[in-house]
């Protein structure tokens, strides 16, 4: 009689060290009532999740296993980036314009490159070694109008086995002819890529209809479509960037109330809808995200490097209706895909218009927070069991400065409002994926890994 095999023995990992994390959203509850943080921590991996979260205690250890212990660290759940363009990876610091201006000029000239498939797998491979460099183990990324594009990223996080949010863009109008897609080949060309990679692995697929500028009301209508005929699926466009682009958009769809309400008609104001921005917004279309649990992508480099405005977080958080919002790097109108940088211009636009923007809150927002921005919080964002093992480990001894003044701190608060301030992606020291160290900035000459190779690549 046949038998079955016994099945493998899980694969455990202990890692020690300095660490925080948050069980609920300091925005709305005191913070220090959601905010954990273990001076000498012990997490334990098992096959990629969290088993234990706890005080480092030698006998909670499993036998056989060695903790790799980071001292003079900080470990925190890994940084989430709820809006970013990979194809923009060449063009990240092109001088001056404003949007629309700075898109016609920089941005589809860069995209218009991915028509090359070996362009794209280039940029992807420079892109996920940015945002691992920095720190970041999930984010929402646009990709361009090829589907080719699309297979390049998907393919290069199944490497890392990261667990992403992209799509291929959608734009039938107000582009460049090389650029532009149709209604019907943008929608199959979508469900093709839905099929191909929705829920493979840790990939999930979002419907990316660029900005309503660049949709037709047909296209946009599509784009709801594929909404309602798959489940599960993600959607991420543009929102009230700039007071110019909201007028454009007012005219070109008249009938509509607002800029959000062209997407509400469509269908595409719901959970798991991210929308880039938001600068521009009225109360009512903070109240219609909280009533639809749609989330907004605060952009800081991004708005402050084109003049777009400052976005009200603090308005957008209100207790009384909260939006869920996550932290965006936007590359490349932003300039970093460093969190740390991005936190730190996100304290300077709410200091600008009357808010501070404390550590605590930071933290979360670029954590947690951008996890329940994606509907993801019950996976991601968070150093707790059950939970990926999806960590960034951040050295407070990056630089010589930064060891001088982080040693100056007197509490968990001031050292983490160091790090959004004075730190950036040489700050940090590892990040782990599903439990695997997919960066080490001390292992040379290649401090990347994909999970599976020891060797290297």
């Amino acid at each position: 009689m046949p038998t079955d095999s016994p099945s493998p023995p899980p694969r455990l990992t202990a890692i020690r060290g300095s660490a925080i994390s948050f069980s609920g959203n300091p925005f709305h509850l005191p913070a220090r009532a959601c905010f954990i943080h273990h001076a000498d921590a012990l997490i334990l991996i098992e096959d990629g999740r969290i088993r234990a979260f706890e005080p480092y205690d030698p006998a909670r250890v499993p036998a056989g296993v060695t903790p790799v212990h980071y001292e003079n660290a900080l470990i925190c759940a890994g940084f989430v980036d709820t809006h970013v363009h990979y194809p923009q990876v060449q063009m990240v610091g092109s001088f001056g314009e404003q949007l629309l201006a700075w898109l016609e000029r920089y941005t589809f000239p860069a995209e218009r490159a991915f028509a090359d498939p070996a362009h794209a797998e280039m940029a992807a491979r420079v892109f996920f070694r940015e945002i691992l460099r920095a720190g970041t183990t999930t984010a929402a990324v646009y990709c361009t109008v090829h589907p080719h594009s699309v297979d390049a990223f998907f393919a290069e996080s199944e490497r890392f086995n990261t667990r992403m949010v992209a799509g291929k863009l959608l734009m039938d109008r107000n582009a460049p002819d090389d650029l532009r897609d149709t209604v019907e080949r943008g929608y199959e060309e979508s469900r093709a890529l839905i099929r191909r990679w929705h829920g493979n692995g840790r990939q999930h697929y979002c419907v990316t209809p660029r900005y309503a500028g660049s949709c037709t009301e047909a296209q946009l209508d599509s784009a709801g479509a594929l909404l309602r005929e798959h489940d599960g699926l993600f959607l991420q466009t543009h929102l009230s960037e700039s007071p110019d682009e909201v007028a454009w958009v007012r005219d070109l769809f008249p009938a509509r109330s607002s800029y959000l309400d062209v997407y509400a008609h469509a269908g595409l104001v719901r959970p798991r809808a991210v929308f880039g921005h938001g600068i521009h917004v009225s109360e009512e279309e903070f109240c219609t995200c909280h009533a639809t649990g749609a989330a907004l992508a605060h952009c800081p480099t991004s708005n402050l490097f084109l003049g777009s405005g400052l976005f009200r977080l603090f308005d957008a958080l209100d207790p009384r209706r909260p939006v869920r919002v996550g932290l965006g790097s936007d590359v490349g109108a932003g300039t970093s895909f460093s969190a740390l940088r991005t936190l730190g211009e996100a304290y300077k636009v709410a200091a600008l218009r009357g808010d501070a923007l404390d550590a605590l809150r930071a933290f979360h927002l670029a954590t947690l927070g951008g996890a329940q921005a994606l509907h993801l919080d019950d996976r991601i964002g968070r150093i707790a069991p059950g939970y990926d093992a999806d960590l960034c480990v951040l050295a407070l001894d990056a630089t010589p400065f930064l060891a001088f003044r982080t040693a100056r701190c007197e509490s968990i608060e001031d050292l983490m409002f160091v790090l959004m301030t004075l730190g950036d992606e040489r700050t940090v020291r590892a990040t782990w994926v599903a439990g695997e160290c997919v960066y080490d900035a001390s292992r040379l000459p290649d401090p990347f890994r994909y999970p599976g190779s020891p060797e290297g690549e």
